[in-house]
């Protein structure tokens, strides 16, 4: 008996301190209204992720475009330098190879691939590329007029498509610049 009446005592003291804390206003719940909305201030997550990748994909398409420019004034460089002699220097074998790396960049951002699971290219090649195997000069500007079809090919692209020329442009363009690196 004694028992109960101290937990009956003890019962008491909690729930009257207990009691006290509670807050009798009801709880005060917010809603949006159009009228209190602002257009910069109140912009959701999901759309600052979108714009975010939309100003990276720009941003990236203009960087393919620039390196396209840059390796079409290579190839061009590369051109009037071969005029002049008929075998390449050191300086014109770092531009090959300056070359090979903005359009191996410039075909991994199209998303295309190496071309090399063909059995035999001289199968696949187009008569052009036959004639540029014959000699240095033909191979450079095989090169320049590939690279400038390939320049011309990305300004008419959009960032949201992706051109299968552009592509064997590039594996064409990397496959001679290789070719004239081995000669080398």
């Amino acid at each position: 008996m004694r028992f109960v009446i101290v937990l009956c005592g003890l019962i008491l003291c909690f729930v009257s301190q207990n009691y006290g804390q509670t807050n009798n206003d009801p709880p005060i719940i917010k809603l949006n209204t159009d009228n209190e909305k602002k257009d910069g201030d109140n912009t959701s997550f999901s759309e600052l992720l979108t714009k975010q990748q939309l100003s990276r994909r720009k941003k990236e398409y203009d960087e393919m475009l620039q390196r396209g420019e840059k390796a079409a004034k290579l190839s061009e460089e590369l051109e009037t330098s071969i005029t002049n002699r008929e075998s390449l220097s050191n300086e014109d074998i770092q531009k090959l190879q300056e070359l090979e790396k903005l359009v191996l960049k410039i075909r991994d951002d199209l998303g295309g691939d190496d071309d090399a699971k063909e059995s035999d290219p001289s199968k696949s090649a187009s008569s052009a590329e036959n004639d540029a195997r014959k000699d240095v000069p033909s191979a450079v500007k095989f090169i320049r007029d590939s690279t400038l079809k390939l320049f011309d090919e990305l300004k008419r692209s959009t960032r949201f498509s992706i051109s299968v020329i552009a592509v064997q442009t590039s594996n064409s363009v990397i496959r001679f610049a290789r070719l004239l690196r081995i000669r080398k």
